[in-house]
């Protein structure tokens, strides 16, 4: 028997719940969410690995990182001279930390705000739509619902010949406080969080080299994007390895010895430290009963048609743990739309649109078709390209690197895809997310005026070269 009832259940607290709990709150439905994260302090943190180990902390670093090396490399140039610049890693180290911790409260304090009735254990679905929550002291307690919201996240995918020791080899929540800057870091992965976290600890000093297993250089990015931005951080001073796959990580004397393959055979390297970025993987464990109905696909994710219903009456599933692209973002309008849905509302999520983003220097970033999609499917179209090198606020900046392109189809000028690489692109991003929303042509974004001087001349102008009229470069 359940000891209390409620409307709905998110199980999982982070950018997917607790976007589900608060909009269904909003509606009126009597709402709890079950989240187990604990805090550097040992209590509930809300937010899950993005607020906890992941999209913040990890833009704090970046950000910390960046005014460091902007020091020695960036102010010269603007006839700023500073000497002896030093970083302290605990101070460094804190701020993450502190920012961390404003914003997982500034959750609770949602929750709270929102009268969403919250948990802090582990949450396991029964049969009947009835939830077993586990606490962190091990005690047990079941409640029920009318629809319950599975959000249980991901987590790092380990090599089993390089496993995870806290230590020498460590995951994303690792990196992100190394008490010390190491003398060498290796990284596994070209990814997301591989080049993000590789770029903190390059800035700060550290040799970092990139072993990725793949052939091509960011495989999901547009194609041209890719090489600029390889182009870049290898002058940052990445060692990214190509076709380069690790066969052996061993710990010896405070030393991680690698073993890889490449196209020249096999190969050694030796780091302080190993950061394993190979990708992620739904997290399930004992998440579900053997008799609540809820199915797992071939790669281990919850199964779930378009609207994020498992099959099974009342149950959902949203975010990490679901098909789909891994990011804060898709989780947030799963969450809001399943919420939606269940008030009876329309609730929709936009999956063609869907913007990507490494916060990297340059950043990168892209929504919709890369040039080899379309050419795969067979779609007509055409490209137009913009460098920043020719836009005033760049070069001001001393930023000007990159490119924006933009693809539109051949007949109905509908843009299909933009792709960008440089400064702030992370925001310029947007607006191309909106036209596309809109089914917005290359011939409106050309006609609506952009303020000058600003980065988003890029997007305008990248915008006229489709059609061959860009002013500031030749056609």
């Amino acid at each position: 028997m359940s000891d209390q009832q409620f409307d709905v259940i998110v199980i999982g607290g982070g950018p997917a719940g607790y976007h589900a709990a608060i909009r269904a709150a909003q509606l009126g439905l009597k709402t709890a969410c079950i989240d187990a994260w604990a805090g550097k302090d040992g209590k509930q943190a809300l937010g899950g690995t993005c607020l906890n180990v992941g999209c913040i902390p990890s833009k704090a670093l970046l950000d910390s990182s960046k005014q460091f090396y902007n020091i020695a490399h960036n102010l010269p140039v603007h006839g700023i001279s500073v000497d002896n610049a030093k970083v302290d890693l605990g101070t460094f180290i804190g701020r993450k930390d502190k920012i961390v911790k404003q914003f997982t409260g500034g959750v609770a304090q949602l929750f709270k705000a929102n009268k969403i009735t919250s948990f802090f254990g582990k949450g396991k679905l029964l049969k009947g739509n009835q939830v077993e929550i586990t606490g962190n002291d091990g005690a047990k307690q079941t409640i029920s619902a009318t629809n319950v919201i599975l959000a249980s996240g991901s987590v790092p995918i380990e090599l089993p010949f390089a496993k995870f020791d806290g230590k020498h080899i460590i995951d994303n929540a690792g990196a992100l406080d190394i008490n010390e800057v190491p003398k060498r870091l290796g990284v596994i992965g070209a990814g997301v969080i591989g080049l993000e976290l590789g770029s903190v600890w390059r800035r700060l000093g550290a040799e970092v080299t990139v072993l990725e297993a793949l052939p091509d250089f960011l495989g999901a990015a547009d194609a041209d994007i890719a090489k600029v931005a390889l182009k870049e951080f290898k002058k940052l001073g990445l060692d990214i390895k190509l076709g380069a796959k690790l066969a052996k990580a061993e710990v010896k004397k405070n030393e991680v010895h690698l073993t890889y393959t490449d196209s020249d055979g096999e190969h050694s390297l030796v780091v302080d430290k190993l950061l394993v970025a190979v990708g992620r993987r739904a997290y399930t464990d004992g998440l579900l009963s053997e008799d609540c109905g809820v199915k797992l696909d071939e790669r281990g994710r919850i199964a779930v048609d378009d609207h994020c219903h498992t099959g099974v009456d009342g149950v959902w599933a949203v975010g990490d743990a679901v098909r789909g692209p891994m990011l804060a973002h898709k989780g947030f309008e799963e969450g809001i739309a399943v919420a939606e849905w269940i008030a009876g509302k329309s609730g929709h999520v936009a999956y063609d649109t869907i913007p990507w983003v490494i916060y990297t220097e340059p950043e990168i970033a892209w929504a919709g078709k890369t040039e080899k999609q379309l050419k795969d499917e067979g779609v007509p179209y055409k490209v137009g390209t913009f460098p920043f090198a020719a836009i005033g606020r760049a070069v001001a900046m001393n930023e000007a690197v990159g490119m924006v392109k933009m693809i539109a189809h051949a007949e109905t000028d509908r843009i299909l895809g933009v792709h960008m690489v440089g400064p702030g692109v992370s925001e310029l991003i947007a607006e191309c997310v909106v036209a596309m929303e809109f089914k917005g042509s290359a011939e409106d974004m050309a006609r609506i005026m952009h303020a000058h001087p600003t980065l988003s001349e890029a997007v305008h102008e990248a915008a006229l070269s489709v059609d061959k009229r860009a002013i500031h470069k030749g056609n």
